[in-house]
């Protein structure tokens, strides 16, 4: 018997494979939050699977999302990621992972990790929303702006509300999954 997913997923092996094994399990890594946040950034205007596809030439374009090796990339790195045709080569949004790793590495200095800090807007727990339908999951929430407002405060680039929204969701700071799917206990705790 087929398993019950998020209709978002369904039909393509790729985006099911993300879905059952890593969207909406709760993330404390930095070194994946920070993978996260960075897929996400480039994914605004953009639909997840597209960026999911060249996910593999990222993690190879930038150093496998090694954030202290990032933000020390000089503009000869910088021009080396625009000529890259396995990633998305837009030019704010490669200078905006550069200042993004700056931005990380100083929240890890002022709260211990990015974990702690992005976290305690949940107070460490995953807010579980009780969706029927993908489709009537927010784009934003209050909290979403909150965290938006804060990061770009921080100096994080391209963490508009909705980008924030997005990771909560990846990251599993929410539980977006349908009730009735089967990673929706699954990524509980």
């Amino acid at each position: 018997m087929e398993k019950k997913r998020c209709g978002w997923c369904v039909g393509d092996p790729l985006y099911e494979k993300y879905h059952d094994e890593e969207w909406g399990v709760p993330v404390h890594d930095d070194a994946t939050l920070f993978e996260f946040l960075i897929l996400e950034t480039f994914q605004a205007g953009l639909s997840w699977i597209t960026v999911l596809r060249k996910r593999e030439n990222f993690r190879a374009a930038f150093d496998n999302f090694n954030y202290q090796k990032i933000s020390g990339y000089g503009e000869d790195k910088i021009q080396e990621l625009l000529k890259n045709e396995g990633i998305i080569r837009n030019r704010l949004k490669v200078r905006a992972t550069v200042s993004n790793a700056q931005a990380f590495l100083k929240v890890r200095e002022e709260f211990g990790s990015f974990s702690e800090y992005i976290w305690g807007f949940v107070n460490g727990k995953p807010i579980q929303n009780h969706l029927s339908d993908y489709r009537k999951a927010p784009a934003n929430t209050p909290l979403s702006d909150k965290i938006s407002k804060d990061m770009k405060k921080r100096g994080f680039k391209f963490v508009g509300t909705t980008v924030i929204y997005a990771h909560m969701q990846a990251t599993g700071m929410v539980n977006d999954h349908d009730v009735n799917c089967f990673r929706y206990k699954e990524v509980q705790i």
